[in-house]
């Protein structure tokens, strides 16, 4: 089995968490893409990053949360509450949008008042993104609070050497992906499709990091053998995707989605953390981004300029879920700085999108050069 076949394996058969065959080792779920996944390498415990399923029922979800929160958190509450990713040794959520923040509240008041729901325990990963030192700091000290409370979930400290080790393996999964990139996505025919790098880079949130980086060494070496994918190249903004469903409906228009800029997607792995101490973890997860909710809209534009002339999009798509309107916001000046056509999809439900908007006279009109 090639090595992208057995990623996209992995990617289908989530939730569950292919735990390591030789030593049975602590599972540790997370929201959201600031929570520092080298700590819990460092623990001796696997990261298993938590998502959500687009269709399916969310009524228990919703009964905490409400109906006004983002769908996806609804959905991976509902998935929680039903057990959907077996036993968790604990549980660490971001503070990366007001969605997940939400989630970590709802969360902690069901263990204290209602116990039988058999939660694990949940700790809030604090990371600010202000470009100052004292934001360094706090995020320090709030790093340092994770790992002490690690250390309790998995029964051991977490010692210096065993943290670079963790960072060192987890710089050498954003190393390859980023390789990978350059090599399947940003060349002219893409070797992959956008649906397929979903799963390429999401396999790599439940699997363990040393048997993920085998699998994309792999996947180079293989790179020369795998299809070529043209159509319409297509850069991908607004809300983030944990699921595949909105890709494959944008490629079955005859896309090809070649770059994105949300945390299931390049966000994930482009900034490495370089050195080895506390204060360079704290810097990669402080500066991380831009993601909608955490950056302005001059540094989103920027960004996402960048981003099209880096991988040869041909177009910008902005599909935003309902109830998570920021990255809606950033569209205007996005489209400005970007300088191919564009087009905003808004208020879709989770895991959808309406492509008939594609078709709409200003965006076919920007796409014909006005024919």
């Amino acid at each position: 089995m090639s090595a992208l076949d057995t990623l996209l394996g992995v990617y289908a058969g989530r939730p569950a968490a292919p735990r390591p065959a030789d030593a049975p080792v602590p599972v540790i779920g997370h929201v959201g893409a600031d929570v520092p996944v080298e700590l819990i390498t460092a623990a001796g415990a696997l990261p298993l990053r938590l998502s959500g399923g687009p269709g399916e029922d969310t009524a228990d979800g919703d009964r905490y949360l409400g109906r006004g929160v983002d769908p996806a958190a609804r959905s991976t509450l509902t998935r929680l509450l039903a057990g959907r990713w077996g036993r968790l040794d604990g549980l660490v959520v971001a503070r990366d949008c007001e969605a997940s923040l939400r989630l970590f509240y709802a969360l902690r008041e069901l263990r204290r008042t209602e116990p039988a729901t058999a939660l694990p325990p949940v700790h809030l990963a604090d990371v600010l993104h202000l470009p100052h030192r004292t934001t360094t700091r706090y995020d320090l000290r709030r790093l340092r609070e994770l790992r002490d409370r690690l250390a309790t979930w998995t029964g051991g400290p977490i010692g210096d050497d065993a943290l670079a080790a963790a960072v060192a393996a987890h710089d050498e999964s954003r190393r390859l992906l980023a390789a990978a990139a350059a090599e399947l996505r940003r060349r002219s025919p893409a070797r992959v499709t956008g649906r397929e790098w979903l799963a390429i880079v999401g396999a790599g949130t439940v699997l363990p990091v040393h048997a993920y980086n085998g699998l994309l060494e792999r996947l180079l070496a293989e790179a020369a053998e795998l299809p070529r994918h043209d159509g319409v190249r297509v850069f991908m903004t607004g809300s983030g995707h944990d699921s595949p469903e909105v890709y494959e409906r944008v490629e079955s228009t005859g896309r090809v989605i070649v770059g994105e800029d949300h945390d299931w997607g390049d966000l994930l792995f482009e900034r490495r953390v370089g050195g080895r101490t506390p204060e360079a973890l704290a810097e990669r997860y402080q500066y991380n981004g831009p993601t909608a909710p955490r950056a302005s809209i001059r540094a989103r534009a920027r960004y996402t300029a960048m981003a099209v002339e880096r991988c040869g999009a041909e177009e910008l798509v902005s599909c935003c879920r309902e109830h998570d309107e920021a990255a809606a916001w950033d569209f205007p000046a996005q489209r400005e700085a970007a300088g191919v056509p564009s087009v905003l999809v808004e208020r879709q439900p989770y895991g959808a999108i309406d492509t008939s908007a594609f078709e709409t006279s200003a965006f076919r009109s920007a796409r014909t050069g006005g024919r």
